[in-house]
């Protein structure tokens, strides 16, 4: 089972994280949820907001292809790189990931904080 390494955030994971046998099939966003890393999720993973955007700094190809739906809010999140998917979409496949979570979200007031 691939692993997922995340990069430190200064909020939501100050340490970085690395997450063993993530199950292949299932969303970085559910993931990192599972394993305590408040990933941001506003529309509570149905592709309808960019919170949840992350970078995939390593194993972005093994990811199944962005569909149109997911490209198109992708366009909204802040710090859009070639390599920025929306977590609740991106299903982990069979090769080690690196994440990073952008430093900001388009919201701009958290509910939780």
């Amino acid at each position: 089972m691939p692993k997922i390494t995340v990069l430190p955030h200064p909020e939501v994971c100050p340490e970085g994280a690395v997450i063993e046998n993530a199950p292949q099939g299932e969303s970085i966003c559910r993931i990192l949820l599972d394993n305590h890393i408040e990933i941001e999720h506003a529309c509570e993973l149905s592709c309808a907001c960019t919170t949840c955007h992350v970078i995939v700094r390593e194993g972005f190809d093994s990811l199944p292809e962005a569909t149109d739906t997911e490209e198109d809010y992708l366009d909204r999140a802040w710090g859009l790189t070639p390599v920025s998917r929306l977590s609740c979409q991106a299903k982990v496949s069979d090769e080690d990931l690196v994440v990073e979570l952008p430093k900001y979200s388009i919201n701009h007031a958290k509910e939780n904080h």
